[in-house]
């Protein structure tokens, strides 16, 4: 079967407010089957191939991703209700997996 991905521009002056932005609308949109939050990634406009990671996306015990920021303290884990979006810049590019 074949998958198809919407790509919805969306435009934000800095940085750290279009991670801020994608990190609150993805979480929005969490409970829709098909949404793949370890997917997200902010680019920008002129250097698209240049994507800086929202979420960690690591793989936890459980086998699930981590469901936290890119730039996350501490260990890895599943996203949890009453998390709040830190206000603190990006630790930077990281390349695509």
């Amino acid at each position: 079967m074949t998958r198809h991905v919407i790509h919805l521009p969306v435009t934000v002056p800095e940085l750290a407010g279009a991670l801020r932005f994608a990190y609150t609308l993805t979480r929005s949109l969490a409970l829709i089957p098909g949404i793949e939050l370890a997917g997200t990634t902010v680019s920008a406009e002129d250097t698209q191939h240049v994507r800086h990671w929202v979420f960690c996306d690591r793989i936890i015990p459980d086998r699930s991703r981590c469901a936290r920021r890119a730039d996350h303290d501490g260990p890895c884990g599943p996203y949890q209700t009453g998390q709040t979006i830190r206000e603190r810049p990006p630790r930077g590019e990281r390349p695509l997996r």
